[in-house]
């Protein structure tokens, strides 16, 4: 099966890569081989948007390995913070970009790259100022640190043009709590990557926890 067809616009939307599941899987890559056999568990559960964080040395190898070797996969990159990091980041095969943060240097340099990106707030100020810039789906970084579902509910009145996808301290206890909200299109996490099953290789682990995930919305 072919990877997802995305918008080919100069500043495509994200709402394809988050309308494909209710979670997007945040994963740290610490080993090169793991990572073709962790995404096809991830598209094998259900969960085909798969956020690969530039925590590591080896995490654009990664993205690349994943986007040449896993049919589904729509992969992209996490904790992207600079131009510079956008630019490989595409050049290395990511489909979308997401950011913990952002500056107007950082938001000019995701607006051109040309594919789908998610900026990062976590302040209401930053959400305006984002709507000023014609950008609506934004990641809530860090989720539960930052209010959780109570400040995304008070942020749904005055600002209902806005949606997000919360990321940070979100598990599978709270998970359906965020995806209820009207102005949440999916959360991202990490719990359906356990550390023990990653380093044993237990893939069907790994998509029995996708699969969970992937029925989490109410």
């Amino acid at each position: 099966m072919s990877p997802s067809p995305l918008p080919s616009s100069s500043s495509p939307s994200p709402l394809p890569v988050l309308e494909l599941a209710p979670v997007v899987p945040v994963v740290v890559v610490e080993d090169l081989a793991d990572a073709v056999p962790l995404a096809r568990a991830l598209v094998a559960g259900g969960l085909p948007a798969i956020e690969v964080t530039l925590r590591t040395p080896v995490a654009l190898d990664a993205i690349r390995a994943i986007a040449d070797g896993v049919p589904g996969a729509v992969v992209g990159a996490g904790t992207v913070i600079s131009a510079a990091q956008v630019t490989d980041s595409v050049a290395a095969g990511a489909r979308f970009l997401v950011s913990p943060g952002w500056t107007d240097t950082l938001l000019d340099a995701m607006k051109a790259s040309g594919v789908p990106f998610l900026p990062g707030v976590s302040t209401t100020s930053e959400v305006v100022a984002l709507l000023e810039r014609g950008v609506r789906e934004m990641k809530f970084f860090p989720a539960q640190a930052a209010g959780g579902t109570a400040y995304l509910k008070s942020l749904a009145g005055p600002l209902p043009q806005a949606r997000f996808c919360p990321t940070g301290g979100i598990g599978p206890a709270v998970a359906p709590e965020y995806l209820a909200l009207p102005n949440v299109l999916c959360v991202g996490g990490s719990w359906m990557l356990p550390p023990d099953a990653i380093a044993s290789g237990d893939w069907t682990r790994v998509e029995t926890l996708a699969r969970e995930a992937a029925g989490l919305r109410p």
